[in-house]
């Protein structure tokens, strides 16, 4: 397994559009879900973090192959894909992000 962990810049006054899109995906469980397993991602977490008066998006996931996921989420027709690819466009500062290295990893889950 794979794992990434992302901390992505929002542009300002996103926070109405960040609470819409949680509530998408968590309406559109199942869709969102489907994704991951047609990705090969068996975790993805998303927290809200607000940091020297910038509000940002942390980003956590755990997959099989990390760009693996990437490549089958680009030719995604899920719904729930579509939205989430628009939601970036319209909030994500572009190249304003910064990936983190796993140090420890514990779980108690079986893989």
């Amino acid at each position: 397994m794979e794992t990434i962990v992302r901390l992505i810049e929002l542009k300002p006054n996103s926070e109405q559009k960040v609470q819409a899109w949680s509530e998408h995906i968590n309406a559109h469980r199942a869709d969102a879900l489907a994704s991951l397993r047609a990705e090969g991602v068996s975790t993805e977490s998303w927290f809200a973090v607000s940091l020297e008066g910038k509000e940002y998006l942390l980003c956590y996931m755990r997959a099989k192959s990390i760009e693996g996921s990437q490549q089958v989420a680009a030719k995604s027709e899920n719904p729930v894909d579509a939205y989430h690819q628009q939601f970036k466009v319209d909030t994500w500062v572009r190249g304003a992000g910064a990936v983190g290295r796993l140090l420890v990893d514990l779980s108690t889950d079986r893989y």
